[in-house]
C-alpha cells in the first residue's frame, strides 16, 4: 500500500506472552514475585547506603546511583507487562510506546556507562591505593554519574528519535512485551538501513566501548593483584571485583546479542528470552549478587536495623 492509501498507525499492539496462552497466569505470579524481590532489593540498599556513614565511599556511592537507576528501570517495563499479561487489551497509545523506548533506553544506556565507571573506581582502589582519595573524591564521583546519566538519555533522545520519525502505516503488532528498538521498526514502512545503521553505531558506543575499557581496567587489576604477597590480600582484592565482572557479563553478554546486529534478523521469541535476562535477572543480580553478599552491607543492614528497634 502507498503512504497515501494507509493510515497512520496511532497506537501499537504488544503480543508479549500472548502465545503462551494458559501459561500467563503462572507467568504473572512469576514476574510479579521477581519484581517485588528487585524493588525491595534495591530500595533496602538505597536506604542502607545513605543512612549508614561507613558506606559513604566511591564504590558504594556507584551502587547506590546503580540500585535507583535499576529502579526507575523496571518500573518503566515490568508494571505494563504485568497489565498485558492478565489483560486482553495491550495496546499502547503511539506517544506511550515512544516515551516507554526513551526511558527504557536513557536507564539501560546509564547502565552501561555506570558499570564502566565501577570499573574504573575498582582499577585507581586497587592500583593507585595512595592517590585513590584524590583521583576519586566526591566531586569527580558527582560529575561521573551526571555524564552517566546525561550521556544516557541524550543517546536514548537520539535513538528513539530516529525510530519514531520513520512512517508507521501499516501493521501496529509489536512482537515483544515492551516497545523495543528491533520489533517497533520493523513495522515502518520506510526503508531503514540508515536509521540502523546509526542505532547499530550508538549501540557499538554504549557497549563495546565500555566494555574494553572494562577488560583493560580489569587488565591492569589482575596483574596489581598477582603482586600482593599474601593469599589473604589476593582474595580480598578479588572479592570486591568478582560480583562486578559478574553483573557486566550478564548485563552487556545479553544486550550486545541483541543490540549488535541488524533488526532484520530479528528473532520474537529467542530475543524474549535474552530480554527477560537483562530487564529482570539483571537488576535482580544487582542487590542479590552486588550488595546483598558484601560483608560490609550486610553488617550496615543489621546496624541500620538494630539502630531503629533501638529508637523503636
Amino acid at each position: 500500500l502507498s503512504m497515501a492509501n494507509s493510515s497512520q498507525v496511532t497506537e501499537f499492539l504488544l503480543l508479549g506472552f500472548s502465545s503462551f496462552g494458559e501459561l500467563q497466569p503462572v507467568l504473572f505470579v512469576l514476574f510479579l514475585c521477581l519484581y517485588l524481590i528487585i524493588l525491595s532489593g534495591n530500595l533496602t540498599i538505597i536506604s542502607v547506603m545513605r543512612l549508614d556513614r561507613s558506606l559513604h565511599t566511591p564504590m558504594y556511592f556507584f551502587l547506590c546511583v546503580l540500585s535507583t537507576s535499576e529502579v526507575f528501570y523496571t518500573i518503566v517495563i515490568l508494571p505494563k507487562m504485568l497489565v498485558s499479561l492478565l489483560s486482553v487489551l495491550r495496546t499502547l497509545s503511539f506517544t506511550g510506546c515512544a516515551t516507554q523506548m526513551f526511558f527504557f533506553l536513557g536507564f539501560a544506556v546509564t547502565n552501561c556507562l555506570l558499570l564502566g565507571v565501577m570499573g574504573y573506581d575498582r582499577y585507581t582502589a586497587i592500583c593507585q591505593p595512595l592517590r585513590y582519595r584524590i583521583l576519586m573524591n566526591w566531586r569527580v564521583c558527582g560529575q561521573l554519574a551526571a555524564m552517566c546519566i546525561f550521556s544516557g538519555f541524550l543517546i536514548s533522545l537520539a535513538g528513539t528519535t530516529l525510530v519514531f520519525s520513520l512512517p508507521f502505516c501499516g501493521s501496529n503488532k509489536v512482537n515483544h512485551y515492551f516497545c523495543d528498538i528491533s520489533p517497533v521498526i520493523r513495522l515502518a514502512c520506510a526503508e531503514t538501513y540508515i536509521n540502523e545503521l546509526i542505532i547499530f553505531i550508538c549501540g557499538i558506543l554504549v557497549l563495546v566501548v565500555p566494555l574494553i575499557f572494562i577488560c583493560i581496567s580489569y587488565g591492569f587489576i589482575v596483574h596489581t593483584i598477582l603482586k600482593i604477597p599474601s593469599t589473604e590480600g589476593k582474595r580480598k582484592a578479588f572479592s570486591t571485583c568478582v560480583s562486578h565482572l559478574i553483573v557486566v557479563i550478564v548485563h552487556y553478554g545479553c544486550a550486545s546479542s541483541v543490540y549488535l546486529r541488524p533488526s532484520a534478523k530479528y528473532s520474537s521469541g529467542k530475543d524474549r528470552l535474552v530480554t527477560v535476562t537483562y530487564t529482570v535477572m539483571t537488576p535482580l543480580l544487582n542487590p542479590m549478587v552486588y550488595s546483598l553478599r558484601n560483608k560490609d552491607v550486610q553488617t550496615a543492614i543489621r546496624k541500620v536495623i538494630a539502630r531503629r528497634r533501638f529508637l523503636s
